[in-house]
């Protein structure tokens, strides 16, 4: 018998199966989608085993496989079939797709690493009537006769909880023994009284819904729309409860590691250890145990970020996007796939729902429901005692000339309110450290990143100037390294700069900052989310990792700082990120019942966008959005690729570029548009030179060969990159 294997090597030059002989004490173990050692080139290498074969011809002699990996860790045929979808799909090698589908500690490189977790035990080598007669017998009180009493009421000790000493003794007298045993890192159980709130009308219509759809085994998207605050998060736990009571199973993707603790400590109420959880901010460790309970059929429900969607469930019933519009569900690099396709594969193969809920989804998502390629379901109130907030728009050209440059009297008047109140507050600004820039005011020299065409950001916590692209850092001068005078300026705003002018502002509140530098550290992100929650702090200022699905009840205002600052990012989606993230922030503030107060402070007070999300109006906001993008043909009304040529030297990337952009005007449809070449919008980065080409299409027969053909041609070149991204959420 023979194998065909994808080797582990990520490269398109050898994307293609090798085939190797079964060893006879191996023919009746190997299965498709296996993990095995294989030798290669003079090594011996990982690989998938892809397809099994009773005969093979062959003029030379085959080499066999050398061992099994993991017998019990094995893609299923969903899978394989999934990596295929998503190697035509995004134009990446297939060992690329089966590798993103894994845990970093099942990831198909050689590695040693055991990741399974075990704990010592004591147990009985008699029974509990021998070991009680020879208690009798035996009439030392001391802490043998206790360890056997332990063991007498208990069956099953911790060796960790008794001295080396007192157990060899029992040992050498057979009266223990000492075994180990396989346990998982993370184990929940499941509340008894769980606050299970009854659905409100709306809430229950929009259920009884899709729990139709469910137990019908149809295949159908739901886009369920719901105000910030509306509940539905408690939709989704009563259906995936019913989808569970069928015997079938559950996703749900969250897009934050910030929001899935919060949402994961529900399911945890409701399900216990029924739920595996999936995000980066796990331990290699965690993520094993974790895919381990969902391979052996030991849950039914999975929560996570992106990745979680190649999580192999069996029997799907439900699979859950929350916060649909958000950017991380779509990969940046190789593979550039988005979670929701996968998902809607993933539906078909199961007969199962797809659920995407949001406040703010996208436009082409909410175009698919109008138009009745998903079926609309509106949430418009609050659930419980919640209202919307009060939004309020202060211009900040007003306050510069009050010497206000970060807060306006408005913002600390009712900051000050609050705090009197013992009530909480949020402020946005999404900007970290403490300033963007910082030049010299003699020479004009301004600190760049050697490596990237930007600006360094200046952390004044740590005294470093930062590139927040490729990494690079370096310690700030107290004088120009230009024209050696002390004439340094800070300009820009971060949150470190604006959690210092907080401080000074209001010396007794208690101030908690969240943005990537205070999230680095393992388990920081839950210890900040929690004690803002136990009223620990009184003010929380972050990032738009705050803006997001958090729930705290005793928020009843939210500042946002430069809230216009996003609007001026050249990218067709600039209007609706930010829109979305203004009204993702405003829904933190009155939750629960307190009044919520929201104010934005911009330069631009009477844009259209800002006065949108002012008055709550997503319908106004989505009507003038779609007329721009109709008139300037974007998406929903034209599907997008980007193609990036990419160069460390300058010529050769322009040259290639050009040479890119002929060759689709002379190969796809004349209904096509192709842009550029022109820069992209990062032009230097890591000391490579990028050049981008964007096709705007609506029907292109022809299109999927060229950019095949292309992906081929660059294969072979070594001094010259080409990236496609297809569906692209940036240009």
């Amino acid at each position: 018998m023979y194998a065909e294997i994808l080797i582990e090597y990520p490269t398109k030059k050898i994307d293609k199966f090798f085939t190797y002989k079964i060893p006879l004490d191996l023919q009746n173990k190997i299965k498709r989608g296996m993990k095995v050692k294989v030798p290669f080139n003079n090594k011996i290498i990982n690989g998938f085993v892809m397809q099994i074969i009773s005969t093979y011809n062959s003029s030379y002699e085959l080499k066999e496989i050398k061992e099994i990996v993991d017998e019990e860790l094995v893609l299923n045929d969903e899978l394989m079939n999934l990596g295929k979808f998503l190697q035509e799909s995004t134009l990446c090698p297939l060992i690329s797709a089966y590798q993103t589908m894994l845990p970093s500690s099942l990831k198909i490189k050689d590695q040693d690493t055991n990741y399974k977790f075990y704990k010592t035990y004591i147990l009985p080598s008699k029974n509990v009537e021998d070991l009680q007669e020879y208690l009798k017998n035996y009439h030392k009180n001391n802490l043998q006769s206790k360890l056997l009493n332990d063991l007498i009421g208990n069956g099953k000790l911790l060796k960790k909880n008794y001295s080396n000493a007192v157990v060899k003794a029992l040992k050498e007298k057979k009266l223990i023994k000492i075994i180990d045993e396989q346990e998982y890192r993370i184990n929940k159980s499941k509340k008894n009284n769980i606050n299970k709130h009854k659905l409100n009308e709306e809430q229950q219509l929009a259920f009884e819904k899709i729990y139709t759809n469910i137990k019908n085994s149809n295949i159908k998207t739901y886009l369920l729309e719901g105000v910030t605050g509306s509940g539905k998060t408690e939709v989704y736990l009563n259906l995936i409860a019913k989808t569970l009571e069928m015997g079938k199973t559950a996703i749900v993707l969250v897009p934050e590691i910030t929001l899935t603790m919060q949402i994961v400590e529900r399911f945890y109420e409701w399900f216990g250890s029924n739920v595996a959880i999936f995000h980066s901010a796990l331990s290699n460790g965690e993520k094993y145990d974790e895919y381990l309970k969902i391979v052996r059929n030991e849950v039914s429900v999975v929560v996570g970020t992106r990745s979680a969607i190649f999580t192999p469930l069996k029997n799907i019933g439900l699979i859950i996007i929350d916060e649909e519009h958000s950017d991380t569900y779509k990969q940046d690099n190789m593979p550039r796939y988005n979670a929701i396709e996968i998902a809607k594969k993933r539906i078909e193969y199961h007969n199962a729902t797809l659920v995407l809920g949001s406040a703010t989804p996208t436009l082409e998502d909410r175009s698919r429901a109008l138009k009745g390629v998903y079926e609309h379901i509106k949430l418009t109130k609050r659930a419980g005692m919640g209202l919307l907030p009060q939004v309020t728009i202060v211009d900040m050209l007003k306050e510069i000339k009050k010497k206000n440059f970060i807060y306006s009297e408005e913002l600390i008047k009712k900051i000050k309110e609050r705090l009197d109140n013992h009530e909480q507050i949020i402020i946005l600004l999404n900007r970290r450290g403490y300033s963007t820039t910082i030049n010299c005011s003699n020479c004009g020299y301004t600190y760049k990143c050697p490596h990237c065409d930007i600006t360094l950001t200046y952390h004044k916590s740590t005294n470093n100037l930062r590139c927040h692209y490729c990494g690079y850092f370096q310690k700030k001068d107290e004088e120009c390294p230009n024209c050696h005078e002390k004439a340094l300026n800070y300009l820009g705003l971060g949150t470190e700069k604006a959690e210092l002018e907080l401080q000074k502002l209001f010396p007794e509140a208690k101030i908690l900052r969240m943005d990537q530098d205070t999230t680095s550290k393992k388990g920081s992100h839950e210890k900040i989310i929690e004690s803002f929650k136990n009223r620990e702090y009184d003010i929380l200022l972050g990032t738009q990792m705050i803006s997001k699905g958090l729930d705290f009840p005793y928020v009843s205002l939210v500042g946002v700082i430069n809230a216009d600052s996003s609007l001026n990012i050249p990218d067709f989606r600039s209007n609706e990120r930010t829109f979305a993230l203004l009204y993702q922030a405003s829904g933190r503030a009155g939750r629960s019942g307190l009044k919520g107060e929201v104010i934005i402070q911009t330069f631009n007070p009477d844009n259209f966008i800002l006065n949108c999300v002012k008055n709550n109006d997503f319908d106004s906001f989505y009507n003038y959005e779609m007329n721009l993008r109709r008139m300037l043909k974007y998406p929903p009304y034209y599907y997008l690729v980007s193609l990036k040529v990419i160069a460390s030297d300058y010529n050769l990337a322009m040259e290639h570029a050009t040479k890119v952009g002929n060759y689709l005007r002379k190969n796809i449809d004349n209904s096509s548009i192709v842009l550029g070449p022109t820069t992209a919008s990062l032009f230097k980065f890591n000391n490579n030179y990028r050049f981008q080409i964007v096709i705007k299409y609506r029907f292109d027969d022809l299109l999927t060969t060229a950019l095949k053909n292309l992906d081929d041609i660059y294969i072979n070149e070594t001094k010259v990159n080409l990236e496609i991204d297809i569906s692209p959420l940036h240009i």
